[in-house]
């Protein structure tokens, strides 16, 4: 799998969430801010959680404009064959008959992309699964601890 085409599929997934959550701000925004929203009573508090909505996804948009500059660093590096698992590897390990696909990115965990048919599944290295990742390379095979299940995998390859 290309590695670099994974990476561009993250980056244009991290944009058009971006515009997303920019439309959701300003339309909390708008919402928090209108005439109608004016509170009738003190009970009335469709404006105050409109403002909270709007607060909550103006930091999902900096998270997400964040990620977005960590992951165009890892397009502007080079290529390389790293011999372990860290920040910036293409993952595929075998877990029982599954395979599953992971890339280890700096942030946006959780974030899947769909290239050349198969998914991706973004984590961080602070994950759970990324921690037991790293440092492990190619044909190495680990007992993980999967949210409380202990089942053994090896890692396919490392990119």
């Amino acid at each position: 799998m290309n590695k670099a085409a994974v990476l561009e599929a993250i980056v244009e997934r991290l944009q058009a969430d971006l515009a997303l959550y920019a439309k959701a701000a300003d339309s909390a925004r708008a919402e928090a801010t209108d005439e109608q929203s004016k509170a009738e009573n003190k009970y009335d508090t469709r404006g105050l959680e409109a403002s909270y909505l709007a607060r909550g996804q103006s930091r999902q948009a900096r998270e997400t404009e964040t990620a977005l500059e960590q992951f165009a660093v890892l397009l502007r590096q080079p290529p390389a064959t790293p011999q372990v698992i860290g920040v910036g590897c293409l993952v595929e390990l075998k877990i029982g008959r599954e395979t599953a696909r992971y890339f280890i990115g700096p942030r946006a965990g959780g974030t899947e992309v769909t290239v050349d048919g198969q998914e991706i599944l973004v984590i961080t290295s602070q994950s759970p699964l990324g921690k037991q990742l790293t440092g492990h390379g190619a044909g190495e095979r680990l007992a993980l601890d999967l949210g409380g299940q202990a089942k053994e995998g090896r890692v396919v390859s490392v990119a």
